[in-house]
């Protein structure tokens, strides 16, 4: 039995992959990517034709550095129907503060967009838009090494960064973000901002309008600045946030988008500042300050606290998207865009952002760990998604998932959902077990000689450890009950 996602996972996603260029029919470099980053519906359209000889060949091809990927049998296994035509898929354009959007995929404002040739290529590949790495008028030196990562098998769990802003001169970036506007008219061209004091910030983004920005994001967050009373530093404080959102706003006619730091407990307050100073709307978040002791990441026997991203911090970034996208004040007078950013790295994690209501994503470390490539999966994953529900247009699922979350007092507690164990999926590994005895309410026996699990019914309180840690997807759901009293 093989399980797809895991070993779609192990795929080193080469560039100009061996497995394709051996198997000559078809790409199965790219189905596999497509099920790696969630797309998996749509493999046929890259390995229609394969025979198993092609993708036998293709299975020998591979280079990976412990046995070679199961290329024939994960293909063959892969749920895929050919189901979508292209013509038939939705159109993913919708508007952001006023600005119509290809599509809701920009890259965020960090190293994966920090001269013209880069961001071109994006543009190019599909991307719809750039939060250009952030411009100041400081002389920004970086420390080398400058990254590290928690790593989960080839892949990041999280990435943490000690970069700053960028290190070209502004007026260079400026004059490549007119540039990038000037040859690419249709994409959405956002400078990203953070002065020391006022006149900066408002010369900045006086000189981002001049430039043909379509909007200017205010970086009130970068964690690890060298200078005192920057990034996050302004983001803590209510009013300097009001202050600098006031002073731009009164001095440029474009769009004026604050970016919010995490380094916070109540984000809505910050955000409310700058939404009553006239924001037009609001980038969340920014990263989250860590300390990893990687003896490999020190910069000369040297350690500091710095920004982490990636994958794990999806949940905080949701968790602050739903507060300030529900809050009764926000949207009071005029409406507030959201743009969502925090460990995006498939077009699910996307939809989730939307459907707390944001117009559009902004990705960062999944593009510094596979590419600017992985924009196909994320364009067609969301296209097949909302073809599927039936959804013509991308705005009618903003926000559509505020009105499912409530307070914890308002939560049912009066049913349960009990697990099942579905016994021909079961392998016998007892991981069910270990954890409900060590970490749970002891509800599941295990038989060792016939290395069978079972649930205590008397016992079980329904919390669904046994579910999440189970390696092979063989404890389900039953049907919602009424406790018994």
């Amino acid at each position: 039995m093989i399980h797809i996602k895991e070993e779609a996972t192990r795929c080193l996603l080469c560039e100009d992959a061996p497995c394709t260029k051996a198997c000559k029919t078809g790409d199965p470099a790219r189905a596999i990517r497509a099920i790696r980053f969630d797309n998996g519906k749509n493999v046929w359209r890259w390995t229609e034709g394969c025979s198993k000889a092609d993708l036998e060949r293709a299975e020998q091809a591979c280079i990976h550095y412990d046995m070679p990927v199961r290329i024939r049998e994960l293909l063959e296994s892969a749920d895929s129907a050919k189901a979508t035509d292209n013509d038939a898929l939705p159109n993913l354009a919708i508007d952001f503060c006023g600005i119509h959007c290809e599509n809701p995929f920009f890259l965020a404002s960090s190293a994966v967009c920090t001269n013209y040739e880069m961001v071109a290529r994006a543009f190019d590949m599909g991307w719809a838009g750039v939060f250009y790495k952030t411009i100041c008028k400081q002389e920004i030196r970086e420390v080398s090494p400058r990254f590290d990562a928690v790593k989960q098998g080839t892949s990041f769990a999280g990435f943490r960064n000690m970069e700053q802003l960028s290190e070209n001169p502004y007026m260079m970036d400026f004059d490549i973000l007119r540039r990038l506007k000037q040859n690419y008219p249709t994409k959405v061209v956002i400078a990203s901002i953070m002065g020391q004091f006022e006149e900066e910030w408002i010369e900045l983004a006086k000189m981002a309008q001049e430039a043909g920005c379509d909007a200017v994001e205010l970086n009130f967050s970068c964690p690890q600045m060298r200078l005192a009373g920057m990034g996050s530093d302004v983001g803590q404080d209510l009013e300097l946030v009001a202050f600098y959102t006031t002073y731009v706003k009164r001095n440029v006619d474009i769009p004026v988008i604050p970016k919010m730091t995490p380094n916070i407990t109540n984000m809505s307050e910050p955000a409310i500042a700058s939404y009553f100073a006239g924001a037009d709307a609001i980038s969340a978040i920014n990263t989250i300050k860590s300390v990893t002791l990687s003896s490999l990441a020190e910069v000369s026997g040297k350690k500091t606290v710095s920004g982490y991203s990636g994958r794990a911090v999806k949940p905080i970034a949701l968790r602050f998207i739903l507060e300030m996208a529900s809050h009764q004040i926000i949207n009071l007078i005029h409406p507030v865009h959201f743009s969502g950013i925090g460990g995006i790295e498939t077009w699910r994690d996307a939809l989730e952002f939307i459907q707390l209501g944001c117009h559009n994503v902004q990705v960062c470390t999944a593009v510094m760990q596979y590419g600017y490539r992985i924009i196909d999966d994320l364009i067609l994953g969301l296209q097949t998604y909302l073809k599927e529900r039936g959804i013509e247009h991308l705005e009618d699922i903003v926000g559509e998932e505020l009105p499912n979350f409530v307070s914890p007092s308002a939560l049912d507690r009066d049913t349960i959902i009990y697990p099942k164990i579905e016994r021909d999926k079961c392998i016998g590994c007892g991981r069910c077990h270990v954890s409900c005895q060590d970490g749970g309410h002891q509800a599941i026996a295990f038989d060792t000689q016939t290395r069978q699990p079972r649930i205590i019914g008397t016992k079980c309180i329904g919390c669904h450890l046994c579910r999440l840690v189970c390696p092979t997807g063989a404890i389900g759901m039953t049907k919602r009950t009424n406790k018994k009293r």
